[in-house]
């Protein structure tokens, strides 16, 4: 009788579970979402902060992002406390590994990372990328050096120690500039390579784009490399730099977009950076939002992980499209929305798809 009674309370309690949902998992796909949660990249954070204070103010839905660099957003997204990561380098297949489970790219626009410098009279200057290579890696340490001269004949170049000013924390710009500063440097790419967070030769850090751009801007003789919309911002002037094909270029909207007239995996990882197009901007960069392909993780609702997909569909349609330009980035060309969508179609909840 005693075993009896045993095995039908463990039957009982598992048709109560059975009604209930089962796991906690299950249970909690009833919860309605409240708020959606993003960090990362500050390259594009203005954008960001655009759209997504509007989607908020639209949906009476709360979206908060945190700029704190790529690789904290990479770090937030592996340690599951977000919805959605943000980051100017995608995950090479090494860093993918190391996820908890399979991550998606989804590309939300195109930005520059510029060359900003603060210079008496503010000279519009042009860099080679032996200047890109002498300047931050310290081999040029003077304005007035006659290589820089040379490439900007007329200009009144100050006998000014030059200062340069690098991310101190892990960030994608810093992968953008590297990636490039690698192609077209063979000493860089041996001696200092790519990566989030380097080892420097020479300057000073700072933390997130903001960061650089005020210390370039307190900081007469100053460089550094930013996200174009810091140096728009406050002025600070920028400079023209020669791409692959000889013509020097500078960042806008039309030479951004014209770096990304290259094909993209379907994957959406691509560099733009030294780009072959004749007009094109050779510091140009996709940036990404990264989530879980699987959103069944960590007691999400159902209803969170719909909001989150939700959110970042909206993110590449027309009507978010077209503020990008309003904060000085490119919005997407048809094709990679094309690639876009195609990537969000492969979101699952509990292996099922969402859309």
């Amino acid at each position: 009788m005693k075993k009896f009674q045993l095995l039908l309370t463990a039957l009982i309690a598992i048709a109560l579970m059975t009604s209930c949902g089962g796991s906690g998992k299950e249970k909690a796909s009833t919860e309605k979402a409240e708020a959606i949660t993003g960090a990362g990249a500050t390259f594009p954070q203005p954008f960001y902060n655009k759209i997504f204070k509007n989607y908020s103010s639209e949906k009476d839905l709360i979206v908060t992002y945190g700029g704190i660099g790529s690789g904290g957003g990479i770090r937030s997204l592996k340690d599951e406390i977000v919805d959605f990561g943000a980051s100017d380098a995608f995950l090479t297949d090494a860093k993918l590994a190391e996820m908890p489970s399979e991550v998606l790219h989804i590309p939300t626009c195109l930005g520059a990372v510029v060359a900003a410098y603060n210079l008496p009279e503010k000279p519009e200057l042009k860099f080679t990328a032996e200047l890109m290579e002498g300047i931050f890696m310290g081999k040029i340490t003077n304005w007035s050096d006659v290589r820089i001269a040379a490439v900007n004949p007329g200009i009144n170049l100050p006998d000014l120690a030059i200062t340069v000013v690098y991310r101190s924390d892990g960030s994608g710009t810093t992968f953008i500039f590297s990636d490039y500063m690698s192609k077209v440097s063979t000493d860089w790419k041996e001696n200092i390579g790519t990566g989030k967070a380097l080892q420097w030769p020479v300057g000073i850090g700072a933390k997130g784009n903001p960061g650089v751009a005020g210390t370039i801007g307190q900081t007469l003789g100053a460089i550094g490399y930013i996200g174009s919309e810091y140096a728009f911002a406050q002025g600070i002037p920028v400079a023209s730099i020669q791409n692959l094909a000889g013509n020097f270029i500078h960042p806008s909207v039309e030479s951004v977009s014209a770096a990304a007239k290259g094909e993209m995996p379907d994957d959406t990882r691509v560099s733009l950076t030294n780009t072959d197009a004749s007009d094109g901007y050779p510091i140009s960069s996709f940036t990404w939002l990264i989530i879980y392909k699987e959103q069944n993780y960590k007691n999400r609702s159902f209803d969170q992980a719909v909001q989150t997909i939700k959110l970042i569909d909206w993110a590449i349609s027309a009507d978010a499209q077209k503020e990008t330009t309003k904060v000085h980035y490119a919005p997407l060309p048809e094709s990679a929305v094309t690639k876009a969508k195609a990537v969000l179609s492969k979101v699952t909840y509990n292996g099922k798809a969402l859309n």
